[in-house]
């Protein structure tokens, strides 16, 4: 990938790993964030608040082939979603002025489907049109397609690899979530979603034909209850000290299929939870 440069607005722990992968292929990574100091050296940093309007005017200079957005809301309401991702995509769009790269990879969520009861989900399952935060992710999606951008999403799943994560905390307090009514949970590995995102720039460099949009989640759809219980004992917590909260189910949940990531040549490293979670365990 020697000459080509890809372009991390909203550089964090995602964007990191996956520009380290790419570097390695030898790409140019430039990476976008509020903290630029935090970046790696050998990234090129850039210091700016992608809500903020006209903070993107460099981009058009640095003219990225690839564009890679992990937008996150600025606030968990309705407005902070509208500016961490509609807002934002506005933004890319006026910084890039006259230059268009390749095809921009915009890091979305699973949330975005209606689904609620339980159901199976794939890139073809209708998109909510009641879940306000989730439409904004929609429209900051449509927000690029319109300005004649080639955009590409990834419906990211639940993702973890953080040994201090909040949830193993919960855990390691004994706090589980109930058992019934059964709620499924999906999720994908930190180093599979950042080798994923790299391997959709591997491959349409080469000249492959991707998709408007891939699930990016492991093959493991699982109760979550299940999930913490196994957790719990692999953490070596004494069963009498568990406690089970139903207030912590979700009010929607789904079961995602992901034919669509196996079918572009791409191999998780964690196919499931427990393959994850041993490793993030193992980091503890």
């Amino acid at each position: 990938m020697k000459g080509v440069t890809v372009l991390f607005l909203g550089c964090g722990d995602l964007g990191i790993r996956a520009g380290r992968s790419l570097l390695d292929a030898g790409a140019r990574v430039i990476g976008v964030r509020r903290s630029a100091g935090q970046l790696p050296d050998n990234f090129e940093a850039v210091t700016a608040d992608y809500t903020q309007p006209g903070s993107l005017a460099p981009l058009a200079a640095l003219a990225p082939d690839y564009v890679v957005t992990a937008f996150k809301p600025d606030g968990r309401d309705e407005a902070g979603y509208r500016r961490g991702f509609l807002g934002a995509a506005n933004n890319l769009v006026e910084g890039l002025g006259e230059h268009r790269p390749r095809r921009v990879l915009f890091v979305s969520s699973t949330r975005v489907f209606a689904e609620k009861a339980g159901g199976w989900v794939d890139e073809d399952s209708p998109l909510t049109t009641d879940d306000p935060p989730a439409c904004r992710i929609i429209d900051a999606e449509q927000t690029l397609s319109a300005a004649g951008v080639a955009v590409t999403s990834v419906r990211c799943s639940g993702i973890y690899g953080d040994p201090h994560g909040r949830l193993l905390s919960r855990i390691a307090g004994g706090q589980l979530c109930a058992p019934e009514p059964v709620s499924y949970s999906n999720r994908i590995h930190r180093d599979d979603a950042a080798s994923f995102l790299a391997h959709l720039i591997e491959r349409d460099e080469a000249g492959d034909e991707l998709a408007s949009s891939y699930i990016a989640s492991d093959d493991c759809p699982v109760p979550q209850h299940e999930v913490e219980l196994w957790l719990a004992g692999q953490m070596g917590l004494d069963p009498g000290s568990l406690r089970f909260d139903a207030a912590r189910m979700v009010s929607g949940h789904k079961r995602c299929r992901n034919a669509r990531l196996h079918a572009s040549g791409f191999a998780l490293s964690f196919p499931d939870y427990r393959a994850g979670y041993d490793s993030v365990l193992a980091g503890r």
